[in-house]
C-alpha cells in the first residue's frame, strides 16, 4: 500500500474542516471586534490601578502595565488580596498573568467612559438582529 494512502488512512475523519456557515463567520468577527475594543479599553488604563480576579479565585491588585492581543495582562507593583490563603504572594512584585485564566477585571470606575460601551453595546445588537 502506497505512504499516502496509510496516511490518509492514519488521519481521523474529525480534523477535516467542514465548510464554515455564514452565521458562524459572523460569530467570529462579531468575537473579533468585541476583542478588539476589550482590549483598547484596557490600553487606555495602562498607568492605572486594577483589580484582577482569576479563575482559582486569587485576586490580584496592581499597575495596569501592559495588554497584548491574547488579552494577557502584565501588573506592577501588585499586592493580593487574601495573604492567608496565599501566603507565597506576599514578595512577588510583577507578574504576567494568561488571559485564559482571568475570570474578572475590575476597572477603575472613573476611567471607563460608560455611556461609549453602551453605545457600541447596542450597534453590535442592532448589527447581529439585521
Amino acid at each position: 500500500m502506497p505512504s499516502e494512502c496509510l496516511a490518509a488512512l492514519a488521519t481521523p475523519a474529525s480534523r477535516a474542516r467542514a465548510p464554515c456557515t455564514s452565521r458562524q463567520v459572523s460569530a467570529r468577527l462579531v468575537l473579533l471586534v468585541l476583542l478588539s475594543r476589550l482590549r483598547s479599553i484596557f490600553k487606555s488604563l495602562v498607568g492605572k490601578d486594577v483589580v484582577v480576579e482569576l479563575k482559582n479565585d486569587l485576586s490580584i491588585c496592581g499597575t495596569l502595565h501592559s495588554v497584548d492581543q491574547y488579552l494577557n495582562i502584565k501588573l506592577t507593583d501588585i499586592s493580593v488580596t487574601d495573604l492567608e490563603k496565599y501566603p507565597h504572594m506576599l514578595y512577588v512584585m510583577n507578574c504576567f498573568i494568561r488571559g485564559s485564566v482571568v475570570r474578572y477585571v475590575q476597572l477603575p470606575a472613573d476611567e471607563v467612559d460608560t455611556q461609549l460601551l453602551q453605545d457600541a453595546t447596542r450597534k453590535e445588537a442592532l448589527q447581529q438582529k439585521q
